[in-house]
């Protein structure tokens, strides 16, 4: 585990310096994500299980490029549209790699894949009683996501805009809402498309930012990362700095008394 600074964060008992999480996903080479990993800083990746080689030594592997003893790998259940589906895929993952902290995602149909709660909730259920960690993608639903940290779940990650979107956070005022309800971290997961808008979920108090897109897609992903990088950081050390107070009339920075004459 890295050594943890001031302002680490914890998830399950692991504590970790980045609060940028991103994906490996949708890069056009395993050599660009592998790149685009290593300048983003982030200490967890998370990794599709149905769609990402993990065991056919035959076919280029993810772990030839983003070791599992560099970052902490977070199965997800990207692709599953049931709870049935997403319980099964972790259960596969924790018999392959012996992973129990996982990402729990179960989507609606296109075109929005929006989070379907009614799965989630049944999957959840399923997974925690199993053993599992789950941190746990959700609605932007303040009594959804308390109702998940009350079932167990380690973190709450609501979506800021759906899936692959790059609309950044749409309802900041009910992700505002879940984080200052929670007593786990809460990390806006998804929509984020550049790093404005990474650091403006920092800037609402939340723990973490999870993306995926937004490096991948960038016309280079490898600069992306770095930018997502320094984004997260000047977003948390704006929230701890706490923001000025916004007012309609003009304040003028220099006293107005005193003046020459």
């Amino acid at each position: 585990m890295p050594v943890a600074t001031d302002d680490s964060w914890e998830v399950a008992g692991r504590r970790f310096n980045s609060r940028l999480i991103v994906g490996t996903g949708r890069y056009k080479t395993l050599k660009q994500t592998g790149e685009s990993i290593r300048a983003s800083g982030a200490e967890i990746v998370t990794v599709a299980v149905r769609r990402v080689n993990l065991s056919d030594a035959t076919a280029p592997m993810l772990q030839d490029f983003v070791s599992p003893k560099d970052y902490t790998y977070l199965p997800n259940t990207a692709g599953c549209h049931t709870a049935q589906e997403a319980v099964r895929t972790l259960r596969l993952a924790r018999e392959a790699g012996g992973w129990n902290l996982v990402k729990l995602e179960v989507l609606g149909p296109p075109p929005y894949l929006y989070p379907d709660m009614a799965g989630t909730f049944e999957a959840a259920a399923a997974l925690l009683e199993d053993g599992f960690e789950v941190m746990v993608y959700c609605a932007d639903d303040p009594v959804a996501a308390k109702r998940l940290e009350e079932m167990g779940c380690v973190a709450i990650m609501p979506l800021g805009a759906p899936i692959g979107s790059g609309m950044g956070v749409v309802n900041p005022y009910m992700i505002r809402s879940i984080k200052q309800n929670a007593k786990v971290p809460v990390l806006v997961d998804a929509g984020i498309g550049t790093a404005s808008e990474a650091a403006f979920a920092m800037e609402l108090g939340c723990d973490a930012v999870l993306l995926n897109s937004a490096i991948a897609h960038a016309q280079d992903p490898v600069k992306m990362a770095v930018a997502m990088k320094h984004a997260v950081i000047a977003g948390r050390e704006a929230f701890l700095a706490g923001r000025m107070p916004r007012d309609y009339r003009a304040d003028a920075s220099s006293p107005m008394s005193g003046l020459i004459r």
